[in-house]
């Protein structure tokens, strides 16, 4: 059911990674190109990874795209999941549990001691889905970002 994404999957992936932003009301956004894709999964120095979920059929059902970080105050590295996504018709058939799943095994197998992402705020199935397998909110962190005019302003 899960495996580990090849280059023939970056259309799909693509696919994808669009459809999630049009669920979270941001499709508007999405700048990342299927060339863009490959270069990072899969060039002389991959940035990030994927798992492809799988139906019994074949079908894509959905994917984790996810990358290393790292934490100072545990040592080690951890994976923080950037995107997982099942498509809406194949929901409930535990696609997303299998990509969690594979991924906490990694950590485990490679000594990680977090599994980290965000979700927003008004995603309450999601945030169901997630405390139901034992994940808890950090509260008392606020994620900050730079993009566009304001990173090129302190960038430059």
């Amino acid at each position: 059911m899960i495996r580990i994404a090849t280059p023939a999957d970056v259309p799909v992936i693509h696919q994808l990674i669009r459809d999630l932003a049009e669920y979270e009301k941001a499709l508007d956004e999405v700048r990342a190109t299927p060339e863009q894709l490959h270069e990072a999964l899969f060039g002389p120095r991959p940035a990030a990874y994927a798992h492809i979920a799988e139906t019994d059929s074949g079908e894509v059902a959905g994917f984790a795209l996810w990358f290393l970080n790292f934490s100072t105050w545990r040592g080690v590295h951890g994976i923080y999941l950037e995107d997982l996504y099942v498509r809406p018709e194949l929901r409930g058939g535990g696609h997303g549990k299998a990509l969690l799943t594979e991924l906490a095994r990694l950590c485990v197998a490679r000594g990680y001691e977090r599994l980290e992402w965000s979700v927003l705020n008004w995603n309450k199935p999601s945030i169901d889905f997630y405390e139901s397998l034992g994940a808890r909110p950090q509260d008392e962190w606020t994620v900050y970002r730079l993009t566009d005019e304001a990173l090129k302003g302190l960038g430059s």
